[in-house]
């Protein structure tokens, strides 16, 4: 029962008074006065005899507060229907949003009022999302052919999902990286150092999740094509091969159609415009990101270079395909 106690003591979670009722116990076992527990904890005689007693009666269950405080008001649909109406438009003084003190402040009811009915009807004003919503005459036809692929590939083909992530910053910290601690998380120096940027071309095969990768100095036409190559060179010379890719200008030059003519068992598929999401090497792409460049210390280009191609190799070792999945066709955004 002391540990615990002593548990509750040191908690930093727990409301304050709770701490305070397991110290004031504390202290009365150590032989401490009642009074002189009460000037130390800065509480009145009568509330250290009151929870003194409770615990010598209940024990720690004795601890618990017993108010159950106010019953909260019921919301009239009138005043529902009069917070969420404001909520709908543009504060008068040129912000962007309201907040629940400002909007309670103008309605002349509690913030925290503002709040249950926000929460109730699923409002969040300080909250913004972007989106971009696809124009290409062609969308249903060109997703339906990528969903395709991912849903039923061809038998005995190969599908992979092909982008390039550009201008990827080989960044280097002038101060050293303090390393996480218990209750402090890791710490970088707010100056860095910038060495140069990259690109890192990669293919996902949709159906191993394995991913091949290659860093350039430049994404243009020629990368492309010699990433196409080494990724064919690979490839059974009969099997057939279906690459996904975005409307990149140097995925649709002279070049990558005189290559997909020399190999005719390479098939090349658009996403429609604007619509990157529909290519499964992007949830890798995001992973990378989170996982090694986002947080990296790197001492040169060719350091980011290693470091990359080292976290392919481990991840394929591992390799998983997504399960990619389109919930409500109905959430579409139409321009």
């Amino acid at each position: 029962m002391r540990s615990e106690l002593k548990a509750k003591k040191r908690c930093r979670t727990l409301p304050a008074e709770d701490v305070r009722r397991a110290d004031i116990i504390l202290r009365l076992a150590k032989g401490t006065p009642q009074r002189v527990v009460a000037r130390e904890l800065q509480c009145s005689v009568n509330t250290v005899r009151l929870w003194r007693e409770r615990f010598l009666a209940e024990g720690l269950g004795g601890l618990y507060a017993r108010h159950a405080g106010r019953a909260l008001p019921e919301e009239t649909p009138a005043l529902e229907a009069r917070i969420l109406e404001c909520t709908r438009q543009a504060p008068p003084d040129g912000s962007t949003h309201w907040s629940t003190r400002k909007l309670a402040v103008k309605l002349k009811v509690s913030h925290m009022r503002v709040a249950r009915v926000w929460a109730k009807a699923g409002l969040q004003p300080h909250r913004v999302r972007s989106y971009m919503a696809s124009d290409d005459p062609e969308f249903e036809k060109k997703a339906a052919d990528v969903i395709g692929l991912y849903l039923k590939p061809p038998a005995n083909a190969a599908v992979f999902c092909v982008d390039e992530k550009t201008a990827i910053q080989a960044l280097d910290r002038l101060d050293p990286v303090l390393p996480l601690s218990p209750g402090r998380a890791e710490r970088h120096g707010f100056e860095y150092f910038r060495h140069g940027t990259l690109s890192l071309y990669a293919a996902l095969n949709t159906q191993t999740g394995v991913v091949a990768g290659k860093t350039a100095a430049r994404h243009t036409s020629a990368e492309f094509v010699a990433f196409l190559s080494e990724l064919t060179s690979q490839q059974p010379r009969d099997r057939e091969m279906h690459v996904i890719a975005d409307n990149l200008s140097a995925h649709k030059t002279e070049r990558v159609k005189e290559f997909l003519k020399a190999h005719p068992q390479v098939h090349l598929h658009f996403t429609p415009t604007y619509c990157s999401w529909l290519n499964q090497v992007e949830l890798w792409f995001s992973k990378i990101e989170r996982d090694v460049i986002a947080r990296g210390v790197f001492t040169s280009v060719k350091d980011l270079s290693r470091k990359l191609l080292r976290y392919i190799q481990t991840y394929n070792r591992q390799a998983k395909p997504f399960k990619w999945t389109y919930k409500n066709t109905r959430n579409r955004i139409k321009p």
